[in-house]
């Protein structure tokens, strides 16, 4: 009697038969040695030509064009987010008439903390928004919101302190939302448009105009405490003159801003993005033709490849992704714990050593100028060259061995700081504390500072590079929120806080040796999100022709 089996070819697995009847194991054998060719699908990597294209293409004037358009929202960011901490005490001394300028507990933490609520929502939208409508289409909708509200934040007025409070947290709230949305738009379109030798350079240099910008924040309230306390007018209305201070700090952030929108709905949408998810090679070569000089074939653009659609929450997603998703996120939440705390509450750190002498007994606007007087040495003898450095050797050292270098640092600074706290408290010490401050911003910045923004934007798909360096991103400033309400309602002493953070530093390095390194690969091939499906072996291909499997029982 004569049996017919189907024999279907599986990848990665052998033919199995149930064959019955006396003898049949000998022909099983037989079958199972034929069929037990790996058939395997192996998976070869190609690239589109404009993207190839720009991955090799020399630096030209519009990738810096592009690093002062994308990086003049940093800059707005930066000094949004860091002039409130220079204000505070103006507004303590105007509606609290605190004596040393200090907030009530609850309004000092809705001040600081409210623009770093709406910056995790704003991430995690826009985040996701860049990678559904793209990263162009709704790149002015952020600026617009930062240019409103900045301007609505310094007009919040009322005669009552409680009104007037409400109505600026509420304006810094959508503020901070408008800057959230710059975090992943701004590092994805610059990743998308950088060539892969320097991209880590310009990235890097994108996110150092925030050094720029906390140190104009530091500049402009020096310059303003300046001119309004040399006035007749201060002499007879200090507080009255005060306002005007704080008001037009906040208010002057919204001319950064300004002056990109125009750029910013000139620049054209990314090639990778209408390439790889609008699917538009044509658009996508033209686009950057017209600002780009680069040399492609863009008729060799018509094979597209096949690419992986798997979604943000797929299994696939989480076996491929998920591990540095969890590395990013960690490492930027643990960063900005430290980074924020050090940064929003260095007045109040340094006054703990006695640096500022006895501010009960100073003017409102004397005490402002001493505290943006030391915010601005800090950032230019520590932040800045942090940044300029990494901007220098990303793309030489690699990110993992800068992150990892940053935190370690960071730690045995931190420990030096805290271990002999009171050695450093003394008046002839004073100087030497604020070195090792500027060293831990300094290798804050070069370190994972930088690092935290650049590699969320090149290890994850185009499809979903947005949203996860949004998702990163927040999770960093669920960071700062934490480091916010710790040092404003812990009443830890500052040694133990300094300890604590150190402690952070430490859960970074681990967690950064869990990411891959990026230097000098192009993006499709770190992600591996672009590859076909080659030819399978010739004898599988002959196995895989057949149809049936015919056997003849054996009595």
């Amino acid at each position: 009697m004569f049996t017919t089996w189907p024999a279907r070819r599986h990848a990665c697995s052998s033919l199995f038969c149930h064959l019955h009847g006396a003898g049949s194991a000998m022909l099983y054998r037989v079958l199972d040695a034929v069929t037990s060719v790996k058939c395997e699908t192996r998976r070869a990597h190609k690239q589109i030509e404009v993207l190839e294209a720009l991955d090799v293409a020399r630096t030209q004037l519009y990738h810096f064009t592009t690093i002062v358009i994308a990086g003049m929202g940093f800059f707005t960011d930066a000094y949004d987010l860091f002039s409130v901490s220079l204000i505070a005490d103006l507004l303590g001394h105007i509606y609290y008439q605190s004596a040393d300028g200090k907030l009530p507990g609850k309004v000092a933490g809705a001040v600081s903390g409210v623009a770093l609520c709406g910056t995790v929502l704003g991430q995690l939208f826009f985040g996701w928004l860049g990678d559904r409508m793209g990263r162009k289409r709704i790149y002015g909708v952020t600026l617009k919101l930062m240019v409103v509200c900045s301007l609505a934040s310094g007009l919040s007025f009322h005669n009552k302190p409680k009104c007037v409070v409400a109505t600026l947290c509420f304006f810094r709230f959508w503020l901070g939302f408008g800057i959230g949305g710059d975090y992943p738009l701004s590092a994805t379109i610059m990743s998308e448009y950088a060539n892969k030798r320097t991209r880590g350079a310009f990235i890097a240099a994108v996110f150092a105009m925030q050094g720029l910008g906390n140190l104009a924040a530091g500049a402009v309230v020096l310059v303003l405490s300046a001119r309004f306390k040399n006035t007749a007018a201060y002499e007879t209305d200090q507080l009255g003159q005060a306002d005007y201070v704080w008001r037009i700090v906040l208010m002057l952030g919204a001319v950064p801003a300004l002056l990109t929108y125009y750029w910013r709905m000139k620049m054209p949408e990314t090639a990778r993005y209408t390439a790889l998810i609008a699917k538009n090679l044509k658009l996508a070569a033209s686009d950057m033709a017209a600002v780009l000089d680069i040399d492609f074939v863009s008729e060799a653009d018509a094979d597209v490849v096949q690419q992986d659609e798997f979604g943000l929450f797929s299994m696939e997603f989480l076996h491929k992704h998920g591990r540095q998703l969890l590395g990013t996120t960690v490492c930027w939440f643990v960063l900005d714990v430290v980074f924020y705390s050090l940064n929003l509450f260095m007045k109040d750190i340094f006054n703990n050593i006695g640096w500022f002498g006895d501010t009960a007994m100073m003017s409102p606007l004397e005490q402002t100028y001493k505290i943006a007087r030391t915010q601005a040495i800090i950032v230019v003898c520590g932040s800045l060259p942090g940044y300029f450095l990494t901007v220098l050797f990303i793309d030489r050292i690699g990110r993992i061995k800068i992150q990892v270098m940053g935190f370690t640092m960071m730690t045995i600074f931190m420990i030096g700081l805290a271990a002999p706290y009171k050695f450093w408290s003394k008046p002839s010490m004073h100087v030497g504390f604020a070195i090792m401050y500027a060293l831990i911003l300094f290798f804050a910045n070069f370190g994972p500072n930088s690092t935290t923004f650049i590699l969320p934007t090149e290890i994850f798909p185009t499809r979903l590079r947005s949203t996860c360096n949004g998702i990163s991103a927040a999770g960093g400033k669920c960071g700062a929120i934490i480091g916010v309400l710790w040092f404003q309602y812990s009443h830890t002493s500052n040694r133990s806080s300094l300890l604590l953070l150190a402690g952070c530093n430490l859960i970074g390095v681990m967690f950064t040796l869990a990411l891959p390194e990026s230097k000098g690969m192009s993006l499709e091939d770190i992600t591996g999100e672009m590859e076909e499906e080659s030819e399978p072996p010739e004898e599988s291909a002959m196995i895989a022709e057949a149809e049936f499997i015919h056997s003849v029982e054996i009595s």
